[in-house]
């Protein structure tokens, strides 16, 4: 815990919290979106007509409510409602499919559902297919006429007068889901406290990204990921900055229309991305001027940042990109670069408040220098996985979050990435990392993506495999991108054979489902 910072009280409410803080900004915008501005006086007038609207249902405190909305200005409005009533919000990815959605409905048994009129066909064929019958569909902007079960989100508000006063929660009763990616199997649902982003707050928002009342935010990661989250919602919030929020998917041209001031006419100060992202962007032919941008900040996460992207960006920009690590777990970064300080090629310093750990095979400290499994000691950390206790007590051990990660301390107190803890390869008795060799190929200037696993050869030794995406109109051979990975890394490490694909699969937050490549490779 950073001792300059005092907990937040025994008796807590985040949305109460976030309201509070912006009573004196009634007329300034708080979120804009395509179809609008909202200002923080009439956030905090809607969000107590939700509170009120939801306990009129008969929702019992603690009881979950999907939400299942595009980001907009209805998505702050339904999440910090639910939360300021007392229920418990679970916030879920809007590109997965009908059965993933029958099994949050089953999972997390929520009684409400909160959804975009576009998504409002995926969650029918979810109910379908779910035993768990929901008491209410609550459609923010529906695109067809709605079935009796079903209200509109505007109508529900205004049927409803403002709550007075918030459910008296706790700092640490739950406050919020949020699921895990599932790339490997199904999602788990990760239960955080109504502190948890409080602390997000102060020590990442505040702390180190140094955010400021007249910042214009906006994030390419969508609110219902931890990420996006801290950038759109808590983390402007905070300190009474105005977010842009964007419904459609984060392709480059979406994003370059923000940057650019689109039909708002508000410049983005402050930009969240992820290294996929970023990449395609600066491979882009409309990627904009320095000039036609007004960013003074730019933070990344996700995947580790390769050095390259970053030193590209900052040649094009002026602007450095600020990475760092953070996860569902913790629900935002702990492990970062800084502002003025940053180190390309790693994921930069603790966050002040947290502590890091490698740990070896063992369990014991690693020395300076050698790969060890990430661990970390903080306030934001997530109370548990519902309903997963055999996760829950691998995950969260102690006052310790297990990362998954690989990561090597360096001298100067920063830390590498390695790879996740399950793709680390062993080489000639050797660990080699993923991300090393892949962050190696993206330098070639042909090279849009690259993701490396390991192959077993003819006689069962480890070796690397690489699958490349290349960039429109560019060509590279094997023997070119082979030699090239030589002469910057170790010779163990070059990939032994390489496969050039159209794309690589990835989970819907943009990282590289490597298990998706072994099967491929039959490894």
């Amino acid at each position: 815990m950073a001792p300059d910072i005092a907990p937040p009280p025994e008796r807590f409410n985040i949305a109460d919290h976030l309201l509070a803080a912006n009573a004196v900004r009634g007329a300034k915008p708080a979120f804009v979106d395509d179809q609008g501005t909202l200002t923080y006086g009439q956030l905090d007038e809607r969000v107590r007509r939700m509170a009120a609207g939801l306990r009129s249902l008969y929702l019992r405190r603690e009881e979950r409510v999907l939400v299942l909305m595009h980001d907009g200005c209805d998505w702050p409005v339904a999440f910090l409602g639910a939360l300021y009533a007392g229920l418990v919000p679970v916030a879920v990815n809007t590109l997965l499919t009908a059965d993933d959605y029958a099994y949050m409905l089953e999972h997390s048994r929520a009684q409400a559902v909160l959804v975009s009129g576009a998504l409002l066909p995926a969650l029918t064929s979810a109910m379908v297919k779910s035993d768990h019958e929901v008491q209410k569909l609550i459609v923010s902007r529906p695109q067809a006429p709605l079935h009796p079960s079903e209200v509109e989100f505007d109508a529900f508000l205004q049927a409803h007068a403002p709550a007075d006063k918030p459910a008296a929660t706790a700092a640490d009763d739950p406050g919020f889901w949020l699921y895990s990616s599932g790339s490997t199997g199904r999602p788990k649902g990760t239960v955080h406290s109504h502190a948890n982003p409080y602390w997000t707050c102060e020590l990442y928002g505040k702390g180190v990204l140094g955010l400021q009342e007249s910042d214009v935010c906006f994030s390419a990661a969508k609110l219902f990921f931890a990420y996006g989250l801290g950038n759109a919602l808590t983390f402007p919030m905070s300190v009474g900055a105005t977010t842009l929020l964007m419904g459609e998917r984060p392709t480059p041209e979406a994003t370059f229309k923000r940057w650019t001031g689109g039909e708002c006419g508000l410049k983005p100060t402050v930009c969240f991305g992820a290294p996929t992202g970023f990449a395609g962007m600066l491979a882009h032919p409309a990627l904009p001027a320095r000039e036609a941008v007004a960013m003074r900040l730019v933070s990344s996460a996700g995947e580790a940042l390769p050095a390259e992207i970053g030193e590209r960006f900052k040649a094009h920009f002026g602007v450095d990109i600020v990475d760092g690590i953070g996860s569902t777990e913790m629900l935002h970064i702990f492990l970062s670069n800084l502002p003025g300080k940053v180190r390309y090629g790693t994921t930069g310093w603790p966050v002040p408040g947290y502590q890091i750990e490698l740990r070896g095979d063992d369990g014991g400290p690693v020395p300076d220098g050698e790969p060890g499994d990430l661990y970390i000691h903080g306030p934001s950390a997530a109370m548990m996985y519902w309903g997963n206790r055999s996760k829950t007590r691998d995950t969260f051990q102690g006052g310790w979050t297990k990362s998954g990660d690989k990561y090597v301390r360096n001298p100067d107190g920063s830390y590498t990435y390695g790879g996740r803890s399950d793709d680390m390869l062993k080489v000639s008795g050797i660990y080699v990392s993923p991300f090393e060799v892949e962050a190696t190929l993206v330098q070639h200037p042909a090279v849009l993506e690259a993701a490396v696993i390991g192959k077993a050869d003819a006689d069962g030794l480890t070796k690397t495999q690489a699958f490349v995406v290349l960039k429109a109109g560019a060509s590279a051979t094997e023997d070119e991108l082979k030699a090239f990975v030589k002469d910057r890394l170790a010779p163990y490490k070059y990939p032994r054979g390489i496969t050039f694909v159209a794309d690589l699969p990835k989970t819907a937050t943009g990282k590289i489902q490597r298990f998706k490549l072994r099967e491929q490779a039959g490894a």
